[in-house]
């Protein structure tokens, strides 16, 4: 075996998030890369590589092969999380996947209602769904971080459960928790920006009620500044 690989930003984001010595899942594994490097970098006690297709979860038994973490690292044919329990976990990345799938998972989870489980999610789509469904299911948003993958902006949210209801200002689901000082998270919102503007102008163009999306709109500008005054 040679040198361990370089996770691409995607995945070395979501990575970040795994606390040490953890037992991990990461669902939508594809190829196991993530749990494959969580264990070679010694970071998790052990993991669970889970796809709900056959075809890319031999591909990810392959990987672990190679790379030495049968000891550590195993596969599971699940959908979502439904054929893995609470005590194989503390750690569960679903990542790659659109918000609603996200959501989805999570709500035929109820063992991820513990304060002692740490989601690490990343939304290929929609991310304002997922924010919103979080806050309205008792999951607090600990914190974001924006990256960069093949070209497009993307973030990943780390959430824990409180049980507390939140309500928040339509603003937050499309912010959350990501930070004016970083630059990643000024791009991603500029992206999330040219599409809330084309739908501002397509509502008015149809005599829509488009008060909400302004306000977002706004919001953005005021937070992060003029930035984002350039249309294009």
């Amino acid at each position: 075996m040679g040198k361990i690989f370089a996770l691409d930003n995607r995945l070395s984001t979501c990575a970040e998030f795994v606390r040490e010595g953890t037992r991990v899942a990461d669902i939508g594994t594809d190829h196991a890369y993530l749990p494959i490097w969580l264990a070679k970098k010694g970071i998790i006690q052990s993991a669970v590589a889970a796809d709900i297709r056959p075809l890319p979860l031999k591909s990810g038994e392959e990987n672990i092969k190679k790379y030495g973490c049968e000891n550590i690292v195993s596969v599971r044919l699940s959908d979502g999380l439904d054929n893995i329990s609470s005590n194989e976990a503390d750690d569960i990345v679903i990542a790659g996947m659109g918000a609603e799938l996200i959501t989805s998972i999570i709500d035929r989870a109820e063992w991820l209602k513990s304060s002692d489980k740490n989601l690490i999610l990343q939304p290929m789509t929609r991310a304002y769904v997922l924010r919103k469904y979080l806050l309205e299911n008792g999951f607090d948003i600990v914190r974001e971080k924006a990256c960069v993958h093949s070209g497009k902006y993307y973030t990943v949210l780390q959430a824990v459960y409180s049980g507390n209801i939140k309500t928040a200002d339509i603003s937050y689901f499309y912010i959350g928790e990501l930070k004016e000082e970083d630059e990643l998270s000024k791009v991603y919102l500029h992206q999330i920006l040219k599409k809330l503007r084309f739908r501002s102008q397509g509502g008015k163009h149809d005599g829509k009620d488009t008060h909400e999306i302004d306000f977002v709109i706004e919001e953005i500008i005021r937070r992060f500044g003029d930035y984002y005054n350039d249309e294009s």
